[in-house]
């Protein structure tokens, strides 16, 4: 019997799946560790997502001991191997060879613990632990870190900077994070080498920002940002002192989009960001997506979120009724609230209650009067179509009309006077 059907119908948490695929291949007669951020989460009490293992086993031995176990980086080593619901990366020891491009090695070799240890990014992402008994494997310091809190890059910061330029970004978030702070020579390094973050793909800075904005403690993954000298990456420019009312006004549910748009807000807007034509939305919307290579989806948060605030600056009693229901159904109302409650608090409450009043399903009733209506009345479909269903929209939301003969009567009679009357 192999590995791979031993319990394999059984519920399984992830942390037993992982013991599992450990002590099968320790019971094979290799070394294997729990590795990374599933032991630096352990020792600080929280309930790690994932567990990864790292082990003397050749990518070629954990298949002879999983042989359903699927290569993803077999050139690096790694295996991902299914127990009950829980697919497990497994790893083999290794030391990585030269880097060339500031992101990847030319190549690996296999190595042993301590080799595979020093190679990795930070302290406290470089402890083992030995699956079961719990014994704490460190090469690297990292559980003394992990007690003080502290970022430290292993070795020498400028040499894992100039392995991978994105460990730079990796710092501040796991900083943020966890409450750490960085170390001084790893905060002077990074410091050093901002200015290279330039070289690093979009699609990679725009997943650790966005993992920085979309958490609770985002605020201070942005304070460390800026006093690295990295957000001249995201805004095109470095940042002068500022506060950051919106985003400490974010509840912690904000997405990295409405987060964005408070941190560019917060920042001083066009002016402090470097963006020369960022009075228009869409230029702004184009400059951080080529920084950060935003969805579509992000991109038009962001666009809508700031047009939305625009609009909501000077309150609800500014507008009419159907005006207010009509904002109150756009996208990126509420975000723009969330971004408006820590300039304008009062302001944004107004908002909530109105919104609440009038609006609650943040959706435009459906409509007593459409297009078709209008077609079997005998009008021929035109421009004018949307001028006069908008009007009758807004007609309805005032509660002008009692039923939906009514609205068509006076649907026709806008048509007529606009000229698109019956033929």
């Amino acid at each position: 019997m192999t590995a791979d059907s031993i319990d394999g119908g059984m519920r399984r948490t992830a942390r037993e799946a992982a013991t599992d695929i450990a002590r099968a291949l320790i019971d094979a007669g290799y070394t294997a560790y729990f590795a990374g951020g599933c032991v630096r989460d352990a020792l600080l009490g929280l309930e790690p997502k994932d567990y990864d293992i790292a082990t003397s086993a050749t990518p070629e031995e954990v298949k002879q001991v999983f042989p359903k176990a699927r290569g993803v980086g077999e050139a690096f080593g790694v295996m991902l191997v299914r127990k009950a619901t829980h697919t497990i990366e497994v790893a083999t020891f290794r030391e990585d060879l030269e880097y060339l491009d500031g992101r990847r090695p030319t190549g690996i070799r296999f190595a042993d613990a301590r080799a595979d240890a020093e190679r990795r990014d930070f302290t406290i992402n470089g402890i083992f632990r030995e699956p079961l008994t719990g014994a704490i494997v460190d090469f690297v310091d990292g559980e003394r870190d992990v007690r003080a809190g502290i970022v430290r890059a292993i070795g020498d910061p400028h040499a894992r900077i100039r392995e991978d330029r994105l460990r730079m970004l990796r710092a501040p978030r796991f900083a943020a994070r966890l409450g750490f702070a960085i170390d001084p020579t790893t905060v002077e390094a990074i410091q050093v080498h901002a200015s290279e973050l330039a070289s690093v793909s979009p699609e990679r800075v725009g997943d650790e920002v966005r993992r920085m904005l979309a958490h609770p403690n985002r605020v201070r993954a942005a304070q460390f940002m800026e006093s690295l000298g990295l957000d001249a990456a995201v805004f095109g420019a470095a940042a002068q002192p500022h506060e950051w009312h919106r985003m400490e006004a974010l509840p912690p549910e904000a997405s990295a989009a409405t987060a964005l748009v408070s941190w560019w807000l917060d920042r001083g807007g066009a002016a402090a960001n470097g963006e020369a034509a960022a009075s228009s939305g869409s230029s702004l919307r184009d400059a951080l997506r080529a920084r950060l290579a935003l969805s579509n989806a992000d991109s038009d948060h962001f666009s809508a979120v700031l047009d939305c605030r625009e609009m909501l600056l000077g309150g609800p009693e500014r507008h009419a009724l159907p005006a207010r229901v009509r904002l109150a159904a756009r996208a990126g109302f509420d975000a723009a609230l969330q971004v408006l409650t820590g300039e304008r608090p009062a302001v944004a409450e107004s908002w909530r209650i109105a919104a609440a009043n009038e609006c609650p399903s943040r959706r435009l009733p459906t409509p007593m009067v459409d297009g078709n209506d209008l077609v079997r009345a005998g009008l021929r479909p035109s421009p004018a179509f949307k001028i006069i269903l908008d009007t009758t929209l807004d007609r309805q939301i005032s509660g002008v009309f009692p039923d939906e003969n009514a609205a068509l009567a006076s649907a026709l009679a806008l048509a007529s006077e606009l000229g698109a009357g019956p033929t």
